[in-house]
């Protein structure tokens, strides 16, 4: 200021000689700039800003959605090997007039076929009368809250491919699978728990393998974590006896230290980072994992819901409430498989077996969310990887008839947050062999989760091989008939 600025403006005061040109309030405010300024940058690095916006930080921060989202979290609840709709949610009467009548079809070679009506009766159910298969009594008492899509269809009729499809949107392996897309476009809101976690059935084997829950060309710290639901959920989760936290702590800052510089070298090259990221989130998880598995702070009355005093349902029951609990600690996105629906005979006896199983634990999971009001915040998908056929071939009928593969219709439901809860939608021919009316693919099933969770399908994009990928592949829209 000039002097006859500070002759005119007594209120202001005088540059201090001692601070050179800076006042002591200038000084002050300067300085609270400098500390506001470090407090939003920390605030948006917690907040995942930083990272959306291509600054280096935590991959797996919670990061922005492309709009405002329904659903925080999804459930996938994966039934291995296909359920017949004609057998679960899309009743087909005509199919009980033309039972055991032959048909001949050539695959690949002329054979014998007759139709084969569902054993299973279908009754009304909830204020909105959605008709559902006797094998799912429990279910069908939330009839109001859940959507049937029926004229759902897929890309490929072989169980392996037909699996890499519907995790994948991709038949051929290497793709990311949807729980990666969604870590990889939200993170998480947990760090001390991974973003994607597989609860596989006890019976073994998916088909495919780890591949339908890979990160693909996706950074590694995408790809699922596997937990096991009999034993220890992670093995060697637990360090040896006598290694306390902070010589493991230690260990990883070293490490860290040691790989810092190959990282600078390497600004672009996700994959050391996703190992030293890794090995800080296996740190974290020996405490996170435990409590948040411990069944036995759940309530008698929990238990009973999901059928964990019954042999038939505690499997499927614990995975079901393993669910619960993750998504409650902020995990993105939790698969559960269910196998065993592969049934190309005997469908009247597999196929009750299947809803003995699952129908107590799923109807328990829809309910126990709704009544903590997660069922708001969670979306919950049901659904194959193809369907069946109307008919099969005589050399199947060694135990009682059964279905074959069917890639042109299939049914899935969705439950939760942002659906429309009570909603069938689209329509198959007589027969349930294939889809006629507001006909729907995997792409678009694969859209839709992801608008839920607030993601746009054709923005959520990475790129490899020279071109900006995504999970729905050139296709893909929303199914809006199950929207709210």
């Amino acid at each position: 200021m000039r002097k006859n600025e500070f002759e005119f403006c007594s209120n202001v005061e005088r540059p201090d000689p001692r601070l050179g040109e800076l006042g002591r309030r200038d000084f002050l405010f300067r300085f609270g700039k400098g500390l506001g300024s470090m407090a939003l940058t920390s605030l948006l690095h917690t907040d995942g800003w930083l990272q959306a916006n291509g600054i280096q930080g935590d991959p797996l921060a919670p990061k922005v959605p492309h709009f405002p989202a329904k659903a925080k979290s999804c459930i996938f609840l994966f039934m291995s090997g296909a359920p017949g709709q004609m057998d679960t949610f899309d009743p087909k009467p005509k199919l009980a007039e033309l039972h055991g009548k032959p048909i001949v079809r050539k695959y690949g070679s002329l054979e014998k076929r007759i139709y084969v009506a569902s054993p299973f009766k279908f009754a009304r159910h909830g204020k909105c009368g959605m008709e559902i298969s006797e094998i799912f009594p429990h279910l069908a008492t939330c009839a109001d809250d859940i959507a049937v899509v029926r004229a759902m269809h897929t890309s490929s009729e072989a169980h392996t491919t037909a699996t890499f499809f519907m995790n994948t949107g991709a038949a051929i392996p290497g793709s990311p699978s949807m729980g990666a897309w969604a870590a990889y476009g939200l993170g998480t809101e947990n760090g001390n728990l991974p973003a994607f976690v597989v609860l596989p059935d006890i019976r073994g084997g998916v088909f495919g393998g780890a591949i339908n829950w890979a990160s693909g060309y996706l950074p590694a710290y995408y790809q699922g974590t596997l937990f096991n639901s009999v034993g220890d959920p992670i093995v060697d989760l637990q360090p040896p006896a006598g290694v306390t936290p902070e010589r493991q702590q230690k260990n990883i800052s070293l490490l860290n230290e040691l790989n810092e510089p190959y990282l600078d070298a390497q600004p672009r090259n996700p994959h050391l980072l996703a190992r030293m990221k890794n090995y800080e989130l296996a740190f974290r998880m020996q405490t996170a994992v435990p409590d948040s598995l411990d069944m036995s702070k759940e309530p008698e009355s929990i238990r009973e819901l999901y059928g964990l005093n019954n042999k038939m349902t505690e499997p499927m029951g614990k995975r079901c409430l393993m669910a619960r609990r993750l998504v409650e600690r902020g995990v993105r996105f939790v698969q559960i498989y269910c196998q065993g629906w592969d049934s190309h005979e005997n469908i009247a006896g597999e196929h009750k077996k299947r809803g003995l199983e699952t129908d107590k634990p799923i109807a328990g999971l829809l309910k126990d969310l709704k009544q903590r009001g997660l069922l708001d915040e969670t979306l919950v998908a049901w659904g194959g990887e193809f369907g069946r056929t109307a008919d099969n071939t005589m050399d199947f009928f060694r135990t009682g008839p059964g279905r074959d593969h069917n890639k042109d219709a299939m049914v899935v439901w969705l439950a939760g947050a942002g659906i429309k809860g009570g909603t069938v939608v689209g329509e198959t021919d007589e027969l349930g062999i294939k889809c006629v009316e507001n006909v729907y693919h995997t792409h678009d099933l694969h859209a839709t989760m992801l608008h839920l969770m607030g993601l746009d399908h054709l923005r959520l994009t990475y790129y490899h091989s020279g071109r900006f990928k995504r999970l729905t592949n050139i296709a893909g829209g929303l199914i809006k008939e199950v929207l709210v």
